[in-house]
């Protein structure tokens, strides 16, 4: 139940899961990355190796129960990262911030070691379900800070991803799935009905602010695609003129698909042409422009994925039972996309595919919050900075998307022009 307090062996287990997963993910850059900025909208790699056990502590141990401070400056300089408009917005050096420099990996990692040791030690033994306390009522903060570490693993991702090759550990075995065909792209007809976006606070045990409250939207009658665009797809606008994406790699003119590669995480692929195509919104609504369709809505994805043809909604897009693997490529089962379709257990009531799974939905809704919006109190910012008209809405999954945050109403969002997500889309008319 919402309410019910959680046993601490549990809250334990989950972020130690939490924790190990990190550690595996910074395991496989090289130390010669380790102050590095591969994408300069972000902090270096060295901010995010602090950032994230900083930010349980201060959020539960300080904030929330009223704890002794570890180290007031570093818990300072690994508070917040940044989501800078353009890299001229984000800084220059790598090496400093506010013209500080960075510490040590040492320093950062004994730093991180106590504040592992505090958060678990509240975990075991604090009162963490107080009703009526702005941080812990359901137990907020706590919900908030592994779902913050299980968010910041896939946003670790994009930075590896554009990291050199030979600054990365690739692990033993891994192959790309490449094989597959093409799908034949088809057009899906959902009839008017009713989309639930976002929850009640009570409905439950934890959603964050942008989620929140619940309502219903009338959908009217649209076609939707049953396929995200494939590279075989996009291909087609890049030689009529259309602009490459981040995650191609081309030699000569680039406008053969010879030559054409897929940057992977750990190689250089042959363009896959039945993988979805990832993109930024911007080129996504370029596309569906130029075919004469568009992106689906917020409220369109939501039908298409949860809703049914006898008017019921279901909490994954196959159904009410857990995820698996057979459902989808998500929670870390592939370091790069696999062929669309390759999942048809993971299609939704309509017969679409890929809605949750294989890369995040591009939709044409601006992030906005929801009516009776209020900012949760353990984690005030984490919505309403980002209210600004510039960001989009994505809904559904990528690989690197933890299993934990495969809810219905959970919501992304990204710049318009932000190209490292790994984000698909399809078209609707």
């Amino acid at each position: 139940m919402p309410g019910a307090a959680v046993q601490p062996s549990l809250l334990i287990d989950a972020y130690s899961r939490n924790r190990a997963r990190t550690r595996a993910l910074f395991d496989l850059v090289s130390h010669a990355a380790y102050y590095s900025r591969p994408i300069d909208l972000r902090h270096p790699i060295v901010f995010y190796e602090g950032h994230l056990p900083a930010f349980s502590f201060n959020t539960l141990v300080k904030r929330a129960l009223g704890g002794a401070s570890i180290d007031a400056r570093l818990e300072r300089l690994f508070a917040r990262g940044i989501d800078p408009p353009d890299a001229d917005s984000a800084g220059s050096n790598p090496t400093a911030i506010h013209g500080e420099q960075w510490p040590s990996r040492d320093e950062v990692q004994q730093f991180a070691a106590e504040a592992d040791r505090r958060v678990q030690d509240a975990l075991m033994s604090a009162n963490l379900n107080r009703p009526g306390d702005p941080l812990l009522d359901q137990s907020e903060a706590v919900f908030a800070i592994l779902e913050h570490e299980a968010m910041h693993q896939e946003t670790l991702l994009y930075m590896w991803h554009r990291l050199p090759f030979d600054q990365k550990r690739r692990p033993g075995g891994y192959r790309p799935r490449v094989e597959g065909p093409v799908p034949t792209q088809e057009w899906i007809d959902i009839p008017p009905g009713r989309a639930t976006l976002g929850v009640d606070r009570d409905a439950l045990r934890f959603g964050w602010d942008n989620e929140r409250p619940g309502h219903t939207e009338d959908v009217a009658a649209y076609s939707i695609q049953r396929h995200d665009v494939t590279n075989a797809e996009y291909l087609e606008f890049v030689r009529a003129g259309g602009p490459v994406p981040l995650f191609w790699e081309r030699a000569g003119d680039g406008r053969s698909s010879e030559g054409l590669h897929w940057r992977g995480m750990f190689d250089l692929i042959p363009l896959p042409m039945a993988w979805p195509v990832y993109v930024t919104q911007e080129q996504a609504t370029a596309y569906a422009n130029w075919r004469g369709w568009r992106l689906p809505t917020e409220a369109e994805f939501q039908r298409a994925a949860y809703g049914t043809t006898d008017g019921r909604e279901r909490i994954h897009p196959w159904g009410d039972t857990d995820p698996l693997p057979s459902h989808g490529v998500f929670d870390f089962t592939s370091w790069d996309p696999e062929p669309a379709g390759s999942h048809p257990m993971g299609r939704s009531a309509w017969g679409i595919d890929d809605l949750v799974g294989n890369g995040w939905q591009w939709t044409s809704t601006v992030f906005a919050p929801f009516p009776g919006f209020r900012p949760m109190p353990s984690y005030p910012e984490y919505s309403a900075d980002f209210f600004d008209g510039e960001h989009y809405v994505v809904k559904g999954a990528s690989p690197a998307t933890a299993r934990e945050l495969l809810r219905p109403t959970f919501r992304n969002w990204f710049r318009a022009h932000y190209p490292y997500v790994y984000a698909t889309f399809r078209c609707a008319r």
